[in-house]
């Protein structure tokens, strides 16, 4: 068991959870105390991370749901309210990166694809998990990105970058709306991670359309050009999700090792 731990026994629900950041911080969240939740659009992945869980001697259950799909969102949440009487932690990190194509070249499918995916997934997440959170309070922690918020520079990003930004204002308006519930809201933006997210991208050519900018040596400033790791972010969670961090909400947090702050 961590060090640190929950003040009470908690129920998180986690989306992505089958690998990566989902993965990691599912088990840093189990690690603290919580059982789990972990959604998936593959139940095979998912349901590794609660194996894992398990392994460790916490408590999970895998659930198979679609993040764009309102009745799999709702069900699935139902369903965990059912297995453990209450949900008090959202993590609402499924996302792609989707297709990175110069404007007159990225389709309305392509750019609604992830738009559903990654903008109206976070917000059926959160909906779908509304009238549980609303019992005792609880904390919400959306993943975001420096893309969309800090760098811009990404060409052919477009519907990534904006579904990125959509978050942080969808993450400042329920935060005050959600305050009177004892309902905190936050966002992780993350920059360069070791994870798996690149496998769902589909990047066209975006050379013609880019523009020529020359940046200073060293891509990530605070690890000698290297990522973060999954278990960066899901340390920043856990604490998001936590009474350490009981008075901050509304609040996007940057973990990017300075590395917005030279190419934004």
């Amino acid at each position: 068991m961590a060090e640190e731990s929950f003040e009470k026994n908690r129920v998180a629900l986690i989306t992505g959870a089958g690998e990566g950041i989902g993965r990691a911080t599912a088990l840093k969240l189990a690690e603290m105390g919580a059982k789990i939740g972990c959604l998936g659009r593959h139940l095979d992945n998912t349901q590794k991370t609660v194996d894992l869980i398990k392994e460790q001697g916490g408590e999970a259950k895998a659930i198979q749901a679609d993040v764009s799909k309102w009745e799999e969102m709702e069900e699935a949440a139902k369903k965990l309210d059912e297995l453990y009487g209450r949900i008090d932690i959202v993590f609402a990190h499924a996302g792609i990166n989707g297709t990175w194509a110069p404007l007159d070249e990225l389709t309305p499918e392509e750019w609604n694809k992830t738009i559903n995916i990654n903008l109206t997934g976070t917000f059926h997440t959160v909906k779908a998990c509304l009238p549980m959170l609303k019992r005792d309070g609880g904390s919400v922690i959306i993943t975001s990105s420096v893309n969309g918020n800090r760098i811009f520079t990404n060409t052919g990003a477009s519907a990534y970058s904006s579904s990125k930004a959509g978050q942080i204002a969808f993450m400042k308006m329920i935060a005050l709306e959600l305050a009177s519930h004892r309902i905190r809201v936050n966002a992780v933006c993350p920059g360069s991670i070791e994870s798996n997210i690149d496998d769902n991208t589909d990047v066209e050519d975006v050379q013609r359309e880019k523009e020529p900018v020359e940046f200073p040596e060293g891509k990530i400033p605070l690890s000698d050009g290297k990522p973060g790791k999954a278990e960066d972010v899901a340390n920043l969670v856990a604490f998001l999700a936590s009474e350490r961090s009981g008075h901050i909400t509304g609040t996007e947090v940057y973990i990017d090792g300075a590395q917005s702050l030279l190419q934004g």
